[in-house]
């Protein structure tokens, strides 16, 4: 059951991390959905950050829980505040 929770939270993290890298880039297409939803180029920085910050958080919550489920916990409200701007767009 720890390896199935280790590869659940890695394969998360990757995600994660993913997305921060794709936002720290700028890539046209970012750009283009952020305009499109009535977000502000400029929070590109900081939308990465928290996905970088909560992907940390994930892997080190494979040690110490605590912080792993406070990640866990503000990335579930940090997409469910996206769904909602889109939602709202």
């Amino acid at each position: 059951m720890f390896t199935a929770f280790v590869i659940v939270i890695v394969a998360a993290a990757a995600t994660d991390t993913f997305a921060a890298i794709v936002d720290f880039l700028r890539p046209q297409w970012v750009l283009d959905n952020m305009t499109k939803w009535g977000g502000s180029h400029s929070w590109l920085f900081t939308l990465g950050t928290l996905k970088a910050v909560g992907a940390l958080g994930l892997l080190v919550g494979i040690r110490a829980t605590l912080i792993g489920v406070a990640a866990a916990i503000g990335l579930i409200l940090f997409f469910v505040g996206a769904v909602a701007a889109v939602i709202r767009g």
